[in-house]
């Protein structure tokens, strides 16, 4: 088994979410850490995802990564959390993110903040340590009466997803592991990982005990053309369509870049997410408009190709590798030239 790898059960848009049972068998059979489930409100809903990946298998970590905590009263992710927790005998990771302010917007929803995640991490601790909580009034909300069980004593980790400084300093301080932005360059990467563990030291923690995966795309040439152009060109396309900003900056690429990306007619008629519902003609055509440089940053080539790239993920200072946006079945050859790799 691979403790320092992962992947996504049902990576990217799904319309069957029965899929995931033969997937985290799949991904539990090639030796893989931990499976991620990534929550969209539609068949994607996190907390009946987990249930049924932990309890069709019997080894693997199942975690999200992530959920927001302001879609649920914390009573009900609490529950959730440790439900799951007993049923797959420890393997479930409880991983939160922010989420799209836009998105809750529309929903009536406030903007998730660092303050909230933070306040809302404390909140579930100490409903996992059995405390009854009264007259909470903190970022996360006001409740007058926090209680499970008292008999509790869940020792459940948590994850963050983190992009900024500000939520990766979080995570250090917080939270047990964090997850990585896909499309981080090099640089970032070391760069992110550096501002979490010394977070971690500040806050009195080991910086050691916090893990970092990198979410690196890692899509062979082993896979049909059409599968590649979506699963690179489309899904970093869907990134900046939403965060584009953000990326853009954090990645110290060039903004001007952006701005011509999001002026091209064929992306600003987009009506949703490209990785989604652009044709391969479309994809074709959004490839031209982003820079080599900006697609490189990914597993690509051979699967031996691929199993050095995440290798080097690992060497640039990242404890664990997400291979992303693949299934399982799309990473077998990748994980057996890793294997093979590092056997030698």
């Amino acid at each position: 088994m691979n403790p320092e790898l992962g992947c996504y059960l049902l990576a990217g848009a799904a319309d069957d979410p029965r899929r995931i049972i033969e997937e985290v068998r799949l991904a539990e059979e090639l030796g893989l850490g931990t499976a991620f489930i990534s929550e969209r409100f539609d068949v994607k809903e996190a907390v009946t995802l987990s249930g049924a990946a932990g309890a069709v298998s019997e080894r693997i970590r199942i975690a999200t990564a992530a959920t927001n905590h302001n879609t649920r009263q914390p009573i009900v992710t609490a529950a959730y959390a440790t439900t799951i927790h007993r049923l797959t005998r420890g393997r479930f990771m409880l991983g939160l993110g922010r989420g799209g302010a836009r998105a809750f917007a529309a929903w009536g929803l406030p903007p998730v903040t660092t303050a909230q995640l933070e306040d809302f991490a404390g909140l579930m601790r100490r409903l996992w340590r059995g405390e009854t909580i009264r007259d909470h009034d903190g970022p996360a909300g006001r409740y007058p009466r926090l209680r499970l069980d008292p008999r509790f004593a869940e020792p459940i980790p948590l994850g963050l997803v983190a992009f900024g400084p500000q939520t990766l300093a979080l995570g250090g301080r917080a939270f047990d592991e964090v997850v990585l932005h896909t499309y981080f360059t090099d640089e970032t990467l070391v760069r992110s990982v550096g501002v979490v563990k010394e977070a971690a030291e500040r806050a009195g923690r080991d910086p050691a005990a916090v893990r970092v995966w990198s979410c690196y795309a890692t899509i062979g040439d082993h896979l049909p053309e059409g599968r590649r152009l979506r699963a690179t060109v489309g899904r970093l396309a869907t990134y900046l369509q939403i965060y584009g900003d953000l990326l853009v900056a954090t990645n110290r690429w060039d903004p001007q870049l952006l701005t011509r990306f999001r002026a091209d007619p064929v992306v600003a008629g987009m009506r949703g997410a490209i990785d989604a519902i652009a044709t391969d003609a479309q994809l074709e055509h959004i490839s031209g408009l982003l820079p080599e440089e900006w697609l490189a940053v990914a597993a690509r080539g051979s699967a031996q190709d691929c199993a050095k790239s995440v290798r080097a993920q690992l060497d640039l200072g990242a404890d664990a590798v997400i291979m992303h946006g693949a299934t399982p079945a799309e990473l077998a050859p990748v994980i057996a030239a890793y294997r093979a790799r590092n056997s030698r």
